[in-house]
């Protein structure tokens, strides 16, 4: 049978999953009447929470006695890692942009590293039936968006068309019958080669996806780049310096059938394959046969940009919650993370019982952080830091920068590069983007945007849109003011009191309710001002047997600001945590006795001095 291999590329929320439910539908993968859920391919609680995808997840469909392999690739840079190795398994990408939403940053990074593959794209516009849709300038966009990354004349010259994913149709002229998706199906069958491969030599895979089954073990996924993989036949895993790691049998061979993986006796160049039966192969290794001389070629991946401290939870509160406490539990889960996740680095950390964990954003870091809380962690968080570099000819430091569009409404502009320049960001463009929408291209460091997105949003009125892309690193900018506000710290073990917390909010914005657990160096609020207060919230109201003539004023609360995750982790200063259990997040001070506190400051101080 033919194959075809194809990556789906787009911006987050562009329609890449839903496209692909579509496919799957009208090629016949789903049996009548088949109850599946709506974005089949996005399996993760995290991803169908969040309407993202996290992870790549690979399909396939027969379309007229050929094969289509189909790679769902993550749309946010965060996830880059996934996205890079991905494309080494394809020979073509469909290119999908939102049709009112246009271009935006991260469709840029993804279509970058296809276009440096050489890939040739099918560029998608899709959800052409949104009323604000303006395909004909979103086309000259992408025109524009493959000439400035330096496309080929062949990539240039892409086939084009438009479509609904949701609903199910697409078509070449805008005019043409709107029915299904056969003009899509028959594109990809003309305009992707077939991979040109050598089946004869020796058997090579590389390794592109690693993940865990509760009863084969490390299924490794790829695509055979050379001769035929045969079940039960006996293999050995390089890495990329050539070093053997391991030799193995291949217990189960599984070629991708809808949304199945199903076990095949063999597999031959150009297929795309999940193997099982190796305790030490990972990404990017080469899993070859026994006479295979050297590893396959396998990209080099971006560097890491931020970092935060994992530790174990050691407040009063630890260990109610979750199951899994000790730095040894978190070290192995921490380590299998990053054996699968090419982006993330493990290292002990110069603290006890704490690790660095470096990514590529917020999000990434933040997305593990939640998946390890529902598997029943608990640790401590510390505020994320950039990961500078030295530049090899002058010395000077280096910092990781990124390329910000804000699309916003007019009245806003101005907030909006007022708080961008304070935060070192460089205002490069500024045009307006339709609809009373104004869109803003900054060049600014990462650390300038951790716990900005929540300011963002309060200046906007939640009406701001804002993409960010790593854009490589450039000289540091110098120090960014901080938060203004200092903490109200709770000074006692207990549950807050509604007494207590009613005197206690007009000293600012309090994070807490009544009743829930709080304990001394907790942080139960903002102050008002710019130093830390320290505050009793567990406080409660004098009683006497002196009758009084009218009922007690009424005690009236405002509602306490409660922060997501990613909120929690943005917000903190150098000297506090965030507690993350299955059943909390809370905000701490590292130092939870107040004089230990004031010796650490005083500490600081004198080395700033």
């Amino acid at each position: 049978m033919d194959i075809r291999n194809i990556a789906i590329i787009a911006h987050v929320d562009h329609g890449k999953t839903t496209l692909v439910d579509q496919l799957l539908r009208q090629s016949g993968s789903f049996r009548d009447h088949q109850q599946v859920a709506e974005r089949a391919l996005d399996r993760n609680d995290l991803e169908r929470e969040r309407g993202i995808t996290i992870l790549a997840k690979c399909t396939s469909v027969v379309w007229h006695d050929t094969r289509i392999n189909i790679v769902d690739t993550p749309g946010h840079a965060d996830f880059g890692g996934e996205v890079e190795r991905i494309l080494g398994m394809v020979d073509g990408a469909l290119v999908l942009v939102d049709a009112a939403e246009g271009v935006l940053p991260q469709t840029k990074f993804v279509v970058q590293k296809a276009l440096a593959r050489n890939l040739r794209p099918i560029v998608v516009i899709n959800k052409i039936d949104r009323q604000d849709a303006r395909p004909d300038a979103v086309h000259e966009e992408v025109f524009d968006l493959f000439a400035a990354l330096g496309a080929t004349d062949e990539q240039l010259d892409f086939p084009m068309l438009y479509a609904s994913g949701r609903q199910g149709w697409a078509v070449a002229h805008l005019d043409d019958e709107r029915r299904d998706l056969t003009a899509l199906f028959d594109l990809v069958l003309r305009h992707v080669p077939a991979p040109k491969l050598d089946t004869e030599a020796p058997f090579g895979m590389t390794a592109a996806i690693l993940d865990y089954d509760n009863y084969l073990g490390r299924v490794l996924t790829g695509r055979v780049e050379q001769g035929r993989a045969r079940l039960n036949m006996p293999v050995r895993v390089l890495r990329a310096d050539g070093t053997a790691v391991e030799v193995g049998r291949l217990t189960r061979l599984m070629s991708f059938r809808g949304l199945e993986r199903v076990t095949v006796e063999e597999a031959e160049a150009g297929d795309i394959v999940a193997v099982a039966g190796l305790a030490e192969a990972t990404v990017p290794d080469t899993i070859g046969a026994l006479e295979l001389a050297a590893p396959l070629h396998a990209l080099p991946v971006d560097p890491p940009t931020l970092a935060m401290t994992f530790r174990i939870n050691d407040g009063p509160l630890a260990g109610r919650a979750g199951s899994k406490v000790t730095s040894r539990q978190i070290r192995d889960r921490l380590l299998r993370e990053a054996e699968g996740n090419v982006a993330i680095k493990v290292t002990e950390s110069n603290e006890t019982e704490a690790f660095e964990v470096a990514g590529r954003g917020e999000l990434q870091l933040g997305v593990l952080i939640e998946t390890m809380r529902r598997e029943g962690f608990e640790l401590t968080i510390g505020r994320p830091r950039v990961l500078t570099q030295t530049d090899a000819e002058t010395g000077d430091r280096l910092e990781p920068m990124e390329e910000v569009l804000a699309d916003v409404d007019e009245p806003y502009t101005g907030v909006v590069v007022e708080k961008m320049s304070q935060r070192k960001g460089e205002l490069q463009d500024m045009r307006p983007s339709g609809g009373g929408k104004v869109r803003l291209k900054f060049l600014m460091p990462s650390r300038g945007l951790i716990g900005y997105h929540g300011e963002f949003l309060t200046d906007t009125r939640g009406t701001g849109v804002m993409n960010r892309l790593f854009a490589g690193f450039g000289p540091w900018k110098g120090p960014i003011e901080g938060r203004r506000n200092g903490s109200l710290i709770s000074t006692e073990n207990g549950e807050a009191v509604q007494y207590a917390l009613f005197y206690l909010q007009e000293r600012g914005t309090l994070f807490v309710s009544p009743g829930e657990k709080v304990y001394v160096g907790m942080i139960i609020g903002e102050h008002a001002r710019g130093n830390d207060l320290d505050v009793n919230p567990v406080k409660e109201k004098k009683l006497t047997n002196i009758r009084a003539a009218g009922k007690d004023e009424a005690l009236l609360l405002t509602p306490p600001r409660k922060m997501s995750l990613e909120q929690a982790i943005a917000y903190i200063d150098e000297d506090e945590l965030v507690e993350v259990t299955p059943e909390a997040i809370r905000l701490r001070k590292r130092y939870l006795d107040p004089n230990q506190r004031r010796r650490f400051e005083r500490r600081a101080e004198s080395e700033a001095a």
